[in-house]
């Protein structure tokens, strides 16, 4: 009997020391978590993403269309109008960019249409030759909208040079069918991803409502924070600073070719990932569930102000950035390197506080550390 009660208040002094270790540190562990992500995927879906490709497929369209009309005919007019439309379309893939899910992520639709800093040496041999395949992974840095930067932008310092070398050089019609090709396949993947979502996919996206690692909402977290980290941070920023390396390269540029266009594809894209984390629907100042609702649901209001914040603070510190990367690198490069560090501590909201508070668990690797 005594053994009995010995045993007993064993079993109760673990049972407390159980529930208290239960109400500490849980690691992101919700267990209250009732919020309804079906309605934030939808949301994410209907009025956010589909829309943004919607948008962007007309833009690639019209590329098409002009970059015919100039390959036709190669004249000032036609050489305006398409550069025009190639900064509207670059500009409109910085609001799908993030998307890397379900038809993108099969096909390889960013790598293929925005892979940079361009392989110029080994584009100019091809136009010298005519023999390509941009169905090739080993093409990314050979195609997509680096390669009309180059195009359009790279070839010559005037446009009258640049007609010339669509019109007089030897390998003009090289020129001319190759960036024909690749506005088309442009536009292609972009019909295919558009096509999926417009379809079966939207569905399976928006019904998997799992919190496991392979649900719809820690899928896409998991490519929206890889995105801004790498894609966005990095790829626009570090890497063109030298934040990355720790030596500056201004040829890492986006745009770099276009001179005076990579500030705005930076902001643009920027933008668009503060659009998305507040749940902003495209092209309306309207919102709906999103990674902001959601934190604020679970008692995360601090952490929810906190990364909105910061992306106020990234736009202000990011306002004084001239409208050529490029020359921000080679003038003052200081100030890239201090938007980097705005940049990087939104990356430690995102990728370490908001997922920890989601419970959803980090599924890709990082080599420039936190």
């Amino acid at each position: 009997m005594k053994i009995s009660k010995i045993v007993l208040l064993a079993c109760l002094v673990l049972a407390a020391c159980s529930t208290e270790d239960e109400g500490g540190d849980t690691g992101g562990d919700n267990t209250n978590d009732t919020f309804d992500r079906g309605e934030m995927l939808a949301n994410w879906a209907d009025n956010i993403i589909l829309p943004s490709y919607e948008d962007f497929y007309t833009k690639t369209q019209k590329l098409e269309t002009l970059a015919q009309a100039f390959v036709e005919d190669p004249g000032n007019t036609e050489l305006t109008a398409l550069r025009a439309q190639f900064e509207l379309s670059y500009r409109s893939f910085q609001s799908v960019s993030m998307f890397d899910i379900g038809k993108a992520e099969e096909l390889n639709y960013r790598s293929f249409l925005n892979t940079y800093p361009l392989n110029a040496s080994e584009l100019d041999s091809k136009l010298a030759s005519g023999t390509y395949n941009l169905k090739l992974p080993s093409s990314y840095d050979e195609q997509g909208f680096p390669a009309l930067d180059y195009l359009l932008f790279g070839l010559a310092s005037t446009k009258e040079e640049t007609l010339l070398k669509y019109t007089s050089d030897e390998d003009a019609e090289n020129k001319k069918v190759y960036l024909l090709e690749v506005v088309k396949r442009i536009n292609a993947l972009t019909a295919e991803v558009t096509a999926s979502w417009q379809g079966d996919y939207r569905d399976a996206f928006v019904n998997n409502t799992s919190s496991s690692s392979t649900g719809s909402v820690d899928r896409l977290t998991n490519k929206y924070v890889m995105y801004f980290e790498k894609f966005l941070r990095s790829g626009k920023i570090g890497f063109p600073s030298g934040a990355i390396t720790g030596t500056p390269s201004p040829i890492n540029v986006e745009a770099y070719y276009s001179d005076d266009f990579s500030r705005e594809l930076y902001l643009e894209a920027l933008k668009s990932s503060k659009d998305f984390y507040i749940g902003k629907y495209f092209g309306s100042s309207q919102s709906g569930e999103s990674f902001h609702t959601y934190l604020e649901a679970l008692d995360r209001g601090d952490l929810a102000s906190d990364i909105l914040s910061q992306f106020n603070a990234i736009s202000s510190e990011s306002g004084d950035l001239d409208s050529s990367l490029r020359n921000q690198v080679e003038t003052d490069n200081v100030l890239m390197l201090e938007v980097h560090d705005e940049l990087q501590k939104e990356v430690v909201l995102l990728k370490l506080d908001m997922l920890q508070a989601l419970s959803i668990s980090v599924d890709y690797v990082d080599s420039d550390g936190d």
